[in-house]
Order: structure tokens, then C-alpha cells, then sequence
């Protein structure tokens, strides 16, 4: 997937209630997954937005707000149907993390290889500067098998 110009986006949830635009000033450059409590069991991959730059077209009001330990990061999923569509960052609360899986015609399987940032030692508990000093704890990759394409 091309990843080195900013692109926008129409996202989803499975259901189609909470529908939205996103613009992705990175492009896919900022991929990545998460070792944190609270990702490692939604296992979902995200890229980054900016907070003004997601619009959503409906159902915003059905959108629940789920948050844990020290409830600076606010993640959001739809109350029909379960699904975890973004999340306000604690690292860097100006910046929101994007499901790929709720993005029109991309799927995390579209990535090769993706960071798994540090998430259990989160930066700002090391006194990191909000937005930097993440560190890698490894990487997942897909590798194609013989069966259809996803």
C-alpha cells in the first residue's frame, strides 16, 4: 500500500451506523499496532489522524466511549454493533488512532509488516514528551498463503 502522501478516507463500522471521513495527513506511514492491555485484546491496527480531521457523516450518537487505567485515552466504538473505530491518544491527545479494518478499501491484511509499539511501557509513564518516545516491541507480518485474498 502506498504510504508516503496524505490521503482521505471514508471509514465505517460492520453495521454502517457510525459512518465518517477521515484525512490521513501521513498517508500510512504511521501504521502500527499496540502491546497495551487494552489493544493487544482488540488486536486492531491503526494508523494516525489528526483530531479536526475526522468528520463523521452520522452517527456520532452512537458512538460509546470505553476507557481504562488512567483514562486520558478515550476509545470509541459503536454501541450497535461493537465495533472499535478510534481512539483519542494519551501519548499524543491532539492526534486520534484510526482503525484501518473501519476504512473504505484497505484491511489490515494490505500491510506486510506493521510496528508493535511498546504500549505496556507507555511513554509518558517514562516521562517521555507527549507524541514521542515510543519504543518498538516487535513487528507483525503477513504472509500471503495460497488461499483467496481477504
Amino acid at each position: 500500500m502506498a504510504a508516503n502522501e496524505p490521503v482521505e478516507k471514508n471509514g465505517a463500522c460492520h453495521c454502517g451506523t457510525v459512518r465518517f471521513r477521515v484525512k490521513l495527513t501521513d498517508g500510512f506511514n504511521n501504521v502500527r499496532r499496540c502491546t497495551c492491555s487494552y489493544c493487544r485484546m482488540r488486536g486492531g491496527v491503526v494508523v494516525s489522524a489528526n483530531v479536526g480531521d475526522l468528520v463523521f457523516q452520522c452517527g456520532e450518537d452512537a458512538l460509546t466511549l470505553y476507557q481504562f487505567n488512567t483514562r486520558v485515552a478515550q476509545h470509541y466504538f459503536c454501541s450497535k454493533c461493537g465495533i472499535y473505530t478510534h481512539h483519542r491518544r494519551r501519548s499524543n491527545p491532539n492526534e486520534l488512532s484510526i482503525s484501518v479494518a473501519c476504512l473504505e478499501g484497505v484491511s489490515p491484511f494490505d500491510f506486510d509488516d506493521i510496528p508493535v509499539i511498546d504500549g505496556v511501557n507507555h511513554p509518558t509513564d517514562r516521562g517521555a514528551t507527549p507524541g514521542t518516545g515510543y519504543r518498538i516491541a516487535g513487528h507483525l507480518r503477513f504472509v500471503r498463503g495460497d488461499a483467496a485474498s481477504p
